[in-house]
């Protein structure tokens, strides 16, 4: 299990980490979201011991950041390849792989392997930087599990790959995953990783907002993701009229005859708001709360909706 308690890291005046709390379960394909410069690069140079904390503590288990043989218990897949000239994909392998002390038979079965298991066992003489975004990004992966590390921490690790290859690459994790390893990945395209995480950690303003099992929070938050209302039969601006003016509806978007409605009232309240549609005479074909999204759990935390307000899409609804 990776622990992080109290963790602080300010650059001159900014405070990019502030008292971040984070715990990844043994085992876990962990998300880490968060908006731009909320701090989660800081944290994972942190995780790595690239960077130094101000305060807190990092724990893998019984080991402690900064304690003699952290950084080979933890693999790193950074969000950028380097420049590697004249070095075959062999070479690249063996050169890192002597990084750890293994050398000789050892080595160049341990590099074989593993561009068998990533799928690049026929580009060992191919020079690296002649193959593709997505070949090195896989070869990458490879280097950072020479040494058989206990956690994997892949900071954007699909940006730039193509949908075959994004694919193959989320294969790959799952299958490590399967295998044993902890997984740590920061990503912008938060639908892939509801559908391959595990768990899910959304950073804001340098605090963890959200920490836990993906499945747990999504189940929680359906009560909280906008009621859908299709109507029959016309009526649209009768039924806006009475949505603008109701103390629990946040937000509306109009699509044709469907009318989406952030609404933080609870299941009583939403029983009454149907009841108060239909006896203002108009046709409801349905009236459900949308499922629950890791994008729409994302945008409701990170967005720091202060006031009531009440949108309209003008070109969807022509109002």
């Amino acid at each position: 299990m990776l622990e992080i308690r109290g963790l602080k890291k300010k650059f001159g005046k900014y405070q990019v980490l502030n008292s971040l709390d984070m715990t990844v379960p043994s085992g876990a394909l962990y998300g880490f979201v968060g908006p731009n410069g909320a701090g989660k690069t800081t944290t994972i140079k942190v995780m790595v011991g690239l960077l130094a904390p101000d305060e807190g503590t990092v724990r893998l288990g019984e080991r402690c950041l900064g304690e003699e043989g952290w950084r080979e218990k933890i693999g790193y897949v950074p969000d950028y390849f380097g420049v590697y000239d004249n070095l075959k994909v062999n070479e690249y392998m063996e050169f890192f792989a002597a990084c750890y002390g293994m050398e000789g038979l050892k080595a160049r079965r341990r590099c074989s392997a593993l561009l068998e298991q990533i799928g690049l066992e026929d580009k060992a003489d191919f020079y690296v930087d002649g193959l593709s975004k997505g070949m090195q990004q896989r070869l990458c992966l490879a280097r950072a599990l020479i040494h058989d590390p206990e956690l994997l921490i892949l900071d954007e690790p699909m940006g730039g790959l193509d949908p075959r290859t994004r694919f193959e690459f989320k294969e790959t994790l799952r299958e490590l995953r399967d295998q044993g390893k902890t997984i740590v990945i920061s990503s912008h395209v938060l639908s892939e990783l509801s559908e391959l995480c595990t768990d899910v950690g959304i950073l804001d303003q340098g605090r963890m907002a959200l920490n836990g099992n993906i499945k747990d929070i999504l189940s929680q938050v359906n009560s909280s993701n906008p009621i859908v209302i299709t109507l029959f039969g016309g009526g649209r601006d009768k039924a806006l009229a009475l949505l603008k003016s109701h103390p629990y509806v946040h937000t509306i978007t109009v699509r044709g005859d469907e009318i989406a409605v952030r609404f933080t009232g609870d299941r009583q309240d939403e029983a009454v708001l149907l009841q108060q549609l239909v006896d203002a005479g108009l046709l409801i074909s349905s009236f459900t709360r949308e499922q629950g999204s890791l994008e729409s759990l994302f945008m409701q935390i990170t967005g720091r909706e202060e006031e009531r307000t009440v949108m309209k899409y003008e070109n969807e609804s022509g109002l």
